[in-house]
């Protein structure tokens, strides 16, 4: 297929992955009212004073634009107000947009005409590519002045995801996500499984096994559901010390024997053993909700799902597993973070706003009540030190999981291409997934193209 032609369809999946991310964002469901308040944001702390001394009598007006489910907007919303409160210099007023895509270009339109917000949520690689034209505040000299600030307090996966390689920051860390396993509880205790010994991917293919149910020769009951896509199956490439990109970002790595190995396990689970399925198709996250509840009705043993879906199971059926390494390899699965930037517009004041409303945002305070409703992970480390978060975490232990994961996790590399590297991943799943190709044949195809886009982008 012709770059031209990956171009055009990448716009498509930009419009599908709005996620992925993902492929994070959770039903519109009442759960939120049952999750414990945490600290109020209106109490001082070190990182949240009282007051910002202002000398003017109007607070300097800032605006947010970001996107997510309904539970995430309303407790950001909650944050925001309290920003609000809790000084007089600045105020920050929100715009939902429908999704991150959507936020990005709009932020894209919003600076080319001279109007961008003061503050936009976006995921890595949309900020990255702000970042990388000199269209984003740096931040350093902000985090510098502040002798409040504790970058050794952020997890590094997240926070060094909006670090240029000159060492300037461009953006902080809103919150964390990444891939994590679900099991059903009592399917794992019916077949004499402890979850506790499953390390490896090939652990989980023999508690498939043993799981999985078939009549006539028909699986009537799958030991394991993957989410469809290409992010897990990613993940445990990492896992098998799989990369990318080499080292200089010029050369696809991406039909390696460890990508290989990964990946006809796959095609062989789903096709061949039938132990393993997907659901795909349908609209928008249908498929993804078919597969949460094939778990929470007892018609699977379990699913690789987001941190985000917590706010949507029940964890008297389901318990929450680090995503397992593969072979003799240690578990390395990718973390994500959105992050907060700061669009330039020559505005120091704005600017200096714009930090003080993320370092607020991201206290472990807010941290812990963002993520105990929600299901995402808090990007501080403390944390996990804030009252009621442990408190909620202690009756609730699945909660850390995610968390936990993340502290050892990879940062999947930003592709230069416009993610036409990733977009030729993305095709190369399907064809094992859905339509049963061989893994190296899949991988050979998504490799061209792949190089074919990195070739084009470095003028090679």
């Amino acid at each position: 297929m012709k770059l031209k032609s990956y171009l055009s369809a990448l716009l498509l999946l930009a419009m599908l992955a709005a996620l992925t991310g993902c492929a994070n964002q959770t039903r519109d469901t009442s759960s939120a009212d049952k999750v414990p308040e945490s600290a109020s944001a209106n109490q001082p702390t070190a990182e949240t004073p009282q007051k910002i001394e202002r000398q003017v009598d109007a607070p300097i007006e800032l605006t947010l634009w970001y996107a997510g489910g309904k539970t995430a907007v309303n407790v950001l919303a909650e944050i925001v107000a309290d920003f609000n409160a809790s000084q007089d210099a600045y105020r920050v007023t929100t715009v939902t947009q429908a999704d991150y895509s959507e936020t990005y270009q709009k932020v894209q339109a919003g600076i080319a005409g001279g109007s961008a917000p003061d503050i936009a949520l976006l995921d890595v690689s949309d900020a990255t590519s702000l970042a990388k034209k000199d269209l984003l505040e740096n931040l350093s000299p902000l985090m510098d002045a502040d002798t409040g600030f504790d970058r050794s307090d952020y997890i590094e996966s997240f926070f060094s995801s909006g670090v240029l390689p000159d060492g300037s920051v461009f953006a902080l860390p809103a919150y964390g996500t990444t891939q994590v396993l679900y099991y059903n509880i009592a399917a794992f205790e019916s077949a004499g499984i402890d979850p506790a010994l499953i390390k490896t991917w090939q652990d989980l293919e023999r508690a498939a096994t043993e799981m999985t149910v078939k009549e006539n020769g028909e699986t009537v009951f799958y030991g394991w559901e993957p989410m469809y896509g290409v992010s897990n199956m990613i993940d445990a490439v990492l896992s098998n010390g799989g990369k990318v990109f080499s080292e200089d970002g010029r050369t696809a790595f991406i039909n390696t024997p460890e990508w290989v190995e990964v990946w006809e396990a796959f095609r062989r689970w789903i096709h061949d053993d039938k132990i393993m399925t997907i659901h795909y198709g349908g609209q928008g996250w249908e498929y993804w909700y078919k597969t949460i509840d094939d778990v929470l009705q007892n018609k699977a043993g379990g699913y690789t799902g987001s941190s985000g879906d917590q706010a949507d199971l029940d964890f008297s059926i389901v318990g929450a597993l680090e995503q397992p390494g593969w072979n003799s390899n240690p578990s390395a699965p990718s973390a994500s973070a959105l992050q907060f930037v700061a669009p330039k517009n020559d505005n120091a004041a704005a600017a200096a706003g714009a930090y003080e409303f993320m370092k607020f945002y991201t206290s472990p305070e807010n941290q812990a009540k963002w993520s105990m409703a929600t299901g995402y992970i808090p990007v501080r480390k403390s944390t996990v030190d804030v009252p009621e978060y442990k408190a909620y975490t202690d009756a609730n232990p699945h909660a850390l999981v995610p968390m936990s994961q993340a502290l050892h996790s990879r940062v999947l590399p930003v592709d230069p291409t416009g993610n036409l590297v990733y977009y030729a991943l993305t095709i190369a799943a399907d064809k094992v997934e859905i339509e049963n190709f061989s893994a190296q044949e899949a991988l050979d195809e998504a490799q061209e193209a792949a190089q074919a886009a990195l070739d084009e982008y470095y003028g090679g």
